[in-house]
């Protein structure tokens, strides 16, 4: 009788690519995989333990889950990802219920480990970490967990950066990039496959290659997987503003393939928070590189990521933060508090604030980025637009929901639209007639017959 598995991916897309493959490699090895935690023998949860809140999603979903082995179906429960890495023998001191903890380097060992487990070969050892090593390539397959149409690409694995406040290299390892004939090789399959959006990924894109040797390595990458058949979109996801430069604009402008959007985490305006955060680049050149994507790229989407509350944020550090949001104007922003993370600099920093006033301040930061976002949205009305149907919508008025080629999935808004019988993954043009402060609402454009 065959094992059913199943996996509860948790965090960023980056641990989603890593869930995708131990699905592929357990599948492969002869166990079954299923869409639901009662239906299943193992339960795999892959779990994020950046700041304090994925951590504490993590441990309440283990615990539901171990619960859900009481009483339920499962037999075995393990535990992978970056909460075993960090937190390994505590975990397998505090939470018995745990049959495995597996950190971000046993990725390769996930097969025989399972069947370790169940053969009743590990009864003297529960967590496996070692070091987070392990670089996915294209040997590895992938159940992809995404809609059938998208994809995330994994083009580096780990970070060197080493900001004050961060816990990823310790729990990835240092920054190595994959070869770019293996990443294209891999584009090739998910093509192949009837993927048609990439999502390029890692914990830093634009670092890409230079480990390597590679002068332009981003760019010169991108362009080579424009010209893969079959991929009609290509998303930038995660680009450091210090290495972000006019040739990778040029790239964006010029390939039709690569979608006018980049994600770029600022995390702060003001220059001393930077330099406590121990992140590369002032706010001139934060101000400089965006203007310079403005100018370069006609109605690029930006998207960033801001911390607020780290030690040492006055209220006037704040207010300079807040202005900037206010003149920047980004599409799409998201906010996050500071959370003290042992083990990193920041966590020894004077200055402190409050959890409340961490709040206070996202709060604020959130309100004004709603009034932009939804005049943003606004000045919309009436454009054309691709947006890829995703699936059928619950409102009476529109079909389908669907993400243009400005809204990334799962952190951006969504378009509704109203279209005659599309299937998912259909790429439409349409016009956008509605909008509200983060969707936007469309009709598929027809042509009249003369």
């Amino acid at each position: 009788m065959k094992n059913k598995i199943h996996i509860i991916s948790l965090g960023c897309p980056k641990n989603l690519i890593d869930s995708e493959v131990m699905a592929a490699a357990l599948i492969e090895s002869g166990c079954e995989f299923v869409y639901l935690p009662e239906d299943a023998d193992t339960i795999i949860i892959n779990t994020c333990a950046f700041i304090l809140p994925a951590k504490e999603e993590s441990i309440d979903e283990i615990l539901r889950m171990a619960e859900l082995k009481r009483t339920g179906l499962c037999r075995y429960l393990i535990v992978a990802g970056c909460l075993p890495q960090r937190y390994g023998d505590m975990l397998e001191k505090e939470i018995p219920e745990v049959d495995l903890f597996l950190g971000t380097g046993m990725i390769p060992r996930i097969v025989d480990l399972v069947a370790s487990l169940q053969g009743g070969e590990l009864s003297k050892q529960r967590s496996f970490t070692g070091k987070p090593d392990f670089l996915m390539n294209s040997s590895h397959s992938r159940l992809l967990l995404t809609p059938p149409h998208t994809a995330y690409l994994k083009i580096a694995e780990g970070c060197s950066n080493h900001c004050s406040y961060c816990v990823i290299p310790a729990i990835r390892g240092k920054f190595r990039s994959r070869p770019v004939d293996d990443i294209l090789r891999e584009t090739e399959t998910l093509a192949q496959g009837g993927v048609k959006e990439i999502i390029v990924t890692a914990q830093e894109t634009t670092l890409y290659g230079k480990d390597l040797g590679y002068t332009s390595g981003l760019s010169s990458l991108l362009r080579e997987i424009a010209l893969i058949d079959g991929i009609r979109w290509i998303r930038l996801l995660y680009t450091y503003p210090a290495n972000l430069d006019d040739e990778l604009f040029r790239t964006i402008r010029d390939v039709e393939k690569i979608c006018n959007y980049i994600d770029i985490p600022v995390q702060h305006i003001d220059d001393s928070i930077l330099s406590l955060m121990n992140r590369k680049g002032d706010c001139e050149l934060i101000k400089n590189v965006i203007s310079s994507a403005r100018r370069i790229i006609p109605g690029v989407a930006l998207r960033t990521s801001l911390i607020v509350g780290f030690p040492g944020e006055t209220q006037e550090r704040f207010e300079r933060l807040l202005a900037f949001v206010r003149e920047t104007r980004f599409d799409h922003v998201g906010v996050f508090e500071y959370s003290r993370e042992e083990g990193t600099g920041a966590d020894a920093l004077p200055g402190h604030i409050r959890e409340s006033a961490k709040k206070l301040r996202r709060k604020i930061i959130m309100e004004e980025q709603t009034l932009i976002s939804r005049e943003i949205n606004q000045a919309l009305i009436g454009s054309t637009m691709e947006i890829v149907i995703e699936d059928k919508s619950d409102l009476q008025e529109y079909d389908y929901i669907g993400r243009a080629r400005r809204q990334a999935p799962d952190i951006d808004g969504i378009t509704y639209v109203k279209a005659d019988e599309k299937a998912t993954g259909d790429i439409v043009e349409c016009r956008i007639v509605s909008a509200d402060d983060y969707d936007l609402f469309a009709e598929e454009r027809v042509e009249k017959k003369a």
